[in-house]
């Protein structure tokens, strides 16, 4: 009983806390007169990863290396899988060329480069973390100073201004009711998990990889609703490359992190590689720059046949 109130709680954290982040999310691209998908990738992105990185860091300093590599690369194969794919199956989205010449190259560049430091040796070092960290650096300052809008806006007429006290506290609060929210759902979910006798490796790499991806989900479901699909697109685009370079990056930075599941090298991280391409052409096909309902049916069918390889 107390499992399921934790994960109702969680839920009613998670719509609640989407709908706040929203509200200062759009207050703060009209005060700064920055582009929408700007303060998604970093505003907003940086709050929903915020479960990420509690969860890596606590994982690699409790010595359980594979559960931070394993919540990030779960989590990127969730955001896109998952959630785009469910965002898309309920309204399309219409991308602009910057998606493609800023946006979805840096995610996948940071997707490769993680790869790459990884796969020689199954370690990823201090001094690989610091460079993950010094590319999202990097990468801030590139979106501040030239990221136009990717997202067509459909409502601009519809935003509000709020007073910058207003939106500090709708910031700060719909992060922590994201934060909060998420924590209690993957409490609940893997106490119910544990109880039914599913098994914690299934769990990890199933319940707290979706657990940790729920703030996106519920971020960017809410964002769509209200027509900002300019902050949902950026978000989860913003999550994966926060989740690679901030998470990990830090988290190697603070202790290195040592593979020790082949098959985390061996097999998901070539599924979360595969997802992130697959938004590519997606994009294009069978309309260009843009992503609708059965790009959203084609995401989530990937993203069920990751979850089937992993429990089979």
């Amino acid at each position: 009983m107390l499992d399921l109130l934790f994960i109702l709680g969680g839920l009613v954290l998670l719509i609640l806390g989407g709908n706040w982040l929203l509200k200062a999310a759009v207050a703060l691209s009209l005060k700064l007169n920055i582009p929408k998908i700007v303060i998604g990738m970093t505003v907003v992105s940086f709050a929903t990863s915020a479960p990420e990185l509690i969860v890596s860091i606590k994982a690699a300093l409790s010595g359980s290396a594979d559960l931070s590599i394993s919540n990030v690369v779960g989590s990127n194969i969730a955001n896109l899988g998952l959630v785009l794919g469910v965002t898309v199956v309920l309204s399309k989205i219409d991308v602009k060329k910057s998606f493609y010449i800023t946006d979805w190259p840096v995610m996948m560049f940071s997707s490769v480069l993680l790869y790459l430091f990884m796969k020689p040796d199954g370690i990823l070092q201090a001094s690989e973390g610091i460079i993950l960290f010094g590319l999202l650096v990097v990468f801030l300052i590139y979106l501040l100073k030239f990221q136009k809008q990717a997202v067509v806006d459909e409502m601009p007429e519809d935003d509000e201004l709020l007073p910058l006290w207003k939106t500090a506290m709708f910031l700060t609060i719909g992060g922590a009711a994201l934060w909060g929210g998420s924590d209690l759902l993957v409490q609940g979910a893997v106490s119910m998990a544990q109880a039914l006798g599913v098994s914690e490796s299934i769990i990890g790499l199933t319940v707290v990889s979706i657990g940790t991806s729920i703030p996106e989900l519920a971020a960017s479901i809410i964002a769509v609703l209200k027509k900002e699909k300019a902050i949902s697109l950026g978000n989860l685009l913003g999550s994966n490359v926060f989740n690679i370079l901030a998470v990990l990056g830090i988290t190697s930075m603070i202790i290195p992190l040592e593979v020790n599941d082949d098959r985390l090298m061996q097999v998901d991280i070539y599924w979360m590689l595969g997802i992130a391409f697959m938004v590519f052409p997606l994009v294009f096909i069978p309309r260009g720059l843009r992503l609708g309902w059965r790009d959203g049916i084609l995401l989530l069918a990937a993203y069920v046949t990751f979850i089937y390889s992993v429990v089979a």
